[in-house]
């Protein structure tokens, strides 16, 4: 998968895409990502990207030509000042969107990155100031927020969708079932996790992950996921269809406790 990133502050990315999974993952070509300065697509000699607004206001506005001239350069020969920052196949019909990052957007779920994550190319425009002009919105596929404030950028979203909808990859991650068994992946938050010591400042691990018994250990690990799912997150436990094991399950562990 091949991700284009717009935005003002190319060098904003270069720490957090060369750590940990994304980082390997651009190594081994699992996916691309290429950094687009918008100020390159100005055509000022001071490479002008932003306006005052038209009707007065606050701060500035960034100009929507620059982010179109960018955008049809990715979208079309490919071969404008876009920096490469790994390698990925190409393929002769391409599924791709042009994202807008702005909380103005659909939120960003794990739905939606599981469904990204089936396309070929994602293209980010990252707004910055008060916000992208308005026309802008004629040439991108989906808006995505992900979450209820307000960031300085677009660029911390940006890294948000890449490393999300990077992890339903294929080879990504080390196991591949990984995913399939995180925070969200049924509607169900993750069940708790230990490791060594067996005993920490006086709180012990349950005893039935050292019981060996993988049965045991699955039924435990899916009634912490529902119980803790419906304590910490009842919009999401409603929403859930318990089958009658599930409601044995909660009931059981709750005796226990």
């Amino acid at each position: 998968m091949r991700f284009d990133i717009l935005t003002l502050f190319p060098d904003f990315f270069t720490s957090p895409l060369a750590q940990s999974i994304t980082g390997r993952a651009i190594e081994r070509g699992l996916i691309e990502v290429r950094l687009c300065n918008i100020r390159d697509y100005t055509t000022d000699r001071h490479r002008t990207a932003d306006d005052s607004p038209y009707g007065g206001g606050a701060g500035m506005v960034m100009k929507v030509d620059p982010v179109v001239r960018a955008l049809k350069d990715i979208r079309g020969a490919g071969d404008g000042p876009a920096e490469k920052t790994g390698s990925a196949e190409g393929a002769s019909v391409r599924r791709s969107k042009v994202l807008l990052a702005t909380p103005q957007g659909v939120p960003f779920t794990h739905e939606l990155a599981v469904e990204l994550s089936a396309l070929d190319d994602i293209t980010i425009v990252c707004g910055r100031y008060e916000g992208v002009d308005e026309r802008i919105r004629r040439y991108v596929d989906l808006e995505v927020s992900v979450g209820d404030y307000v960031l300085t950028g677009g660029e911390i979203p940006a890294l948000v969708i890449i490393d999300a909808v990077s992890r339903f990859i294929p080879g990504v991650l080390g196991h591949e079932a990984s995913p399939l068994n995180e925070t969200f992946s049924e509607g169900l938050l993750e069940y708790p996790q230990y490791t060594r010591p067996e005993e920490f400042d006086g709180v012990k691990v349950p005893e039935v992950l050292l019981s060996g018994n993988h049965a045991e250990i699955g039924r435990w690990r899916r009634a912490q996921s529902l119980l803790r799912t419906k304590r910490k997150r009842p919009d999401l436990f409603e929403k859930l269809e318990l089958t009658d094991a599930d409601k044995k399950l909660i009931e059981g562990l709750k005796a226990r406790q």
